[in-house]
């Protein structure tokens, strides 16, 4: 079996060794924290590392289900931070049991990406290719015909390799699942710099910064659903005096919180700009989402700038410059021009959380808006991409319990041609059921 997957590989000229083949048949999987999966079927699960480049190790597994089990169909798996590291199996599990061959990288960020360019680049969209191509070509040797369709499905660093797949290698899949996508990536770990920034100056306790997420929710309520008005943020879409209202507010209710707290809360809301030109480099934390403080998402500005990266010293001019044009070719996916993916009929759902304080939706709805501007509208643009902002979703189904089964919505799409509208959410709690139906964003 080892020759007949180095086969495949050879024939697409890609550079690679430490390729294992194995087969297991247990039912059972141990997960990260011993827990057990069960019901897990017999697999091949083939591991290899891919050399595109002389400074570049793409580390890739792929899971393929035995003959009788396949459904026809490829997956490919997004990963998430700064990748460099392979899922624990529980997560290929799922795919297995409804029939997917699945693969999933590393991102090739196993290597330094300290002032090398080749981990940018496999990091922002090459691994994330080859492993289509790879796992593409492994699964047709070993089942001797090529996938009927492939997916993609993915969030947050996962979103990013799922737009960057439509934008720049539209052939890859045929349909794709962009999650809560960190599609805007220089300009989203800048952000993280700024907030970080402010609250070295002006820390907040979590009293003060609970309750400023509360009077996000109050100053919004009246575009909220009943069922989750002051509960969370349906609506996170700023309007004109929101942002002053929401500080007002909080001041009143919170009588810790100081004039400097109001200063702080106007430019994390505001979002950071250039100290130079004053341009608008990212919007600010969502109202109503968490003051999350963004932890060490540093790892761009030491690959860019060195090692010794100090945010405290990061200046929003000069060193944003350089850091946003040695990385923002390879990182971001911005490409509004999904022309060639439309055209071989590929389907995209994309979905943003209204209250995610990690990867916030602006950037994604300025993307979704200026790709409908470029396709002459949105009634054109959702033929064949559709987006979503949920309510009370922050980073991941944090405080809605269950979401739609997006990997079906897309399937029934590409395959049968039903359309996605509205999507269902629930969440259950001490305090009941709630249940909500969300739209499509309409034209």
């Amino acid at each position: 079996m080892t020759a007949i997957i180095t086969s495949a590989l050879l024939a697409l000229d890609l550079a690679f060794d430490n390729c294992t083949v194995t087969r297991d048949a247990s039912d059972t999987i141990a997960g990260p924290r011993n827990e057990i999966v069960a019901n897990v079927p017999p697999r091949t699960i083939v591991r290899l590392d891919l050399h595109p480049s002389e400074k570049s190790t793409i580390r890739v597994e792929i899971w393929l289900p035995d003959k009788k089990d396949w459904n026809g169909c490829f997956l490919g798996l997004g990963s998430g931070g700064m990748g460099g590291y392979m899922l624990e199996h529980k997560d290929f599990a799922a795919p297995l049991r409804q029939g997917y061959a699945t693969a999933y990288s590393d991102l090739g960020t196993t290597v330094s990406g300290i002032g090398n360019p080749d981990v940018w680049k496999d990091f922002g969209h090459r691994a994330t290719h080859l492993t289509a191509v790879a796992g593409k070509a492994i699964t047709k040797n070993f089942y001797g015909r090529a996938p009927e369709f492939s997916y993609f499905k993915g969030g947050s660093t996962g979103g990013q390799q799922a737009l960057s797949l439509a934008q720049r290698h539209p052939d890859d899949y045929d349909g794709i699942i962009a999650g809560v996508p960190a599609h805007r990536r220089v300009a989203l770990h800048a952000w993280f710099v700024w907030n970080e920034q402010i609250f070295q100056k002006c820390p907040f306790t979590e009293s003060q910064a609970n309750a400023i997420r509360k009077a996000g929710y109050d100053v919004l309520a009246p575009r909220t659903p009943e069922k989750l008005a002051g509960k969370t943020v349906a609506d996170p879409v700023l309007q004109p005096g929101d942002i002053d209202a929401v500080i007002r507010h909080a001041l009143k209710n919170d009588p810790s919180l100081t004039p400097a707290h109001a200063a702080a809360l106007k430019k994390l809301f505001e979002g950071p700009r250039r100290a130079d030109t004053g341009e608008k480099i990212f919007d600010g934390i969502p109202l109503g989402a968490p003051l999350w403080r963004g932890g060490d998402h540093f790892y761009p500005f030491r690959w860019s700038l060195g090692a010794d990266f100090d945010f405290l010293k990061f200046d929003f001019a000069g060193d944003y410059e350089k850091y946003r044009a040695t990385l923002s070719p390879d990182l971001d996916a911005e490409n509004t021009d999904l022309e060639p993916f439309r055209k071989r009929g590929g389907k995209l759902l994309m979905y943003s959380g209204a209250v995610d304080a990690i990867v916030p939706f602006h950037a994604t709805l300025d993307y979704y808006n200026r790709v409908s501007e470029r396709q002459g509208g949105r009634g054109n643009t959702r033929e064949f991409f559709r987006y979503w902002i949920i309510p009370g979703m922050g980073h991941s189904w944090d405080w809605m319990n269950r979401g739609p089964d997006w990997l079906t919505l897309l399937r029934n799409w590409r395959e049968k041609g039903v359309v996605p509208g509205e999507v269902k959410i629930s969440r259950v709690d001490a305090n009941g059921v709630i249940e909500a139906a969300i739209p499509v964003l309409p034209q």
